[in-house]
């Protein structure tokens, strides 16, 4: 499941037993190596969905984490990409992968330095975000990396495209109205919102009955435990998510991403939501 060097058991308790922020912040140096970064076979297919909706002038890559779907938007935004994330350790590492892909795109030796920045160098999110920009890598956009929560974004409508992977389970239900809402607010009209969304496991199978256990065990770990580490991806339902985008002012179409596979019924395993802030 993980990489030789990829983080032990007991790294992995003890990020459990974190907060979202502090526990992503200590995973971050060994994060790329765990099955938890967004794989290649999915951010394949939404890059293909996504140049043919685009080009797009500018992106944002909502909970961005070491910068999987960053990638993403380099493919399809012309002038600036930025992620955003709570966890300075994650945004820390995302920052560092970035630099060594400038220098080896300009053919320079990748700096030296780079991995496991100190997080407390980073300020408190409640007080300023953290932005750091970076050069635009050969002829790709411009990118910066905010320190911010995702629930209190720190821009204006100025973006035309936003994604996001895998970071809506950190949500509870309650907060995902407020969390749309915020994503409408930065987008400009017309822009759209788009991630993927897989369909849920058959009742009784071996991922139906994993993700249960999963989500039992978070209950009771957040029950018995503080501070909370919110990660219940059963909550996270495609009918209940459409309506919400739809309350917060989105049109919303689904994409089938075939190159995902289909369910027995035909239906496809994966999801790409596109949801347009009205003109």
């Amino acid at each position: 499941m993980f990489a030789p060097q990829g983080p032990t058991f007991r790294e992995l308790a003890v990020q459990a037993m974190s907060s979202v922020e502090r526990g992503y912040d200590l995973l971050a140096p060994k994060f790329d190596r765990t099955p938890f970064r967004t794989p290649e076979r999915v951010l394949t297919p939404v890059s293909t969905a996504l140049r043919a909706l685009g080009p797009f002038g500018s992106g944002l890559d909502l909970c961005c984490g070491t910068g999987a779907g960053m990638d993403v938007l380099r493919q399809v935004c012309k002038e600036r990409v930025t992620g955003v994330d709570i966890s300075a350790g994650m945004l820390a590492v995302g920052r560092a992968r970035e630099r060594m892909s400038a220098a080896a795109s300009r053919g320079q030796a990748a700096p030296q330095g780079e991995a496991g920045p100190p997080v407390e160098a980073e300020p408190p999110v409640e007080d300023a975000p953290c932005v750091e920009a970076g050069p635009p890598v050969q002829d790709g956009p411009c990118v910066d990396w905010v320190r911010a929560d995702a629930r209190a974004l720190p821009f204006g409508p100025v973006f035309d495209l936003a994604v996001s992977f895998g970071a809506f389970g950190h949500f509870l239900p309650r907060e995902r109205p407020g969390l749309f809402a915020q994503v409408h607010s930065v987008l400009r009209p017309g822009g759209r919102f788009v991630f993927p969304i897989g369909a849920p496991p058959r009742p009784g199978s071996s991922a139906y009955w994993t993700l249960l256990a999963f989500d039992a065990a978070m209950r009771v770990r957040n029950a018995l435990w503080h501070p909370p580490f919110v990660m219940y991806y059963r909550e996270f339902r495609l009918a209940d998510v459409r309506a919400e985008l739809a309350r917060t002012g989105f049109e919303v179409e689904l994409h089938g991403l075939p190159e995902l596979g289909r369910r027995p019924d035909g239906s496809p395993r994966c999801r790409l939501v596109v949801a347009t802030r009205a003109l």
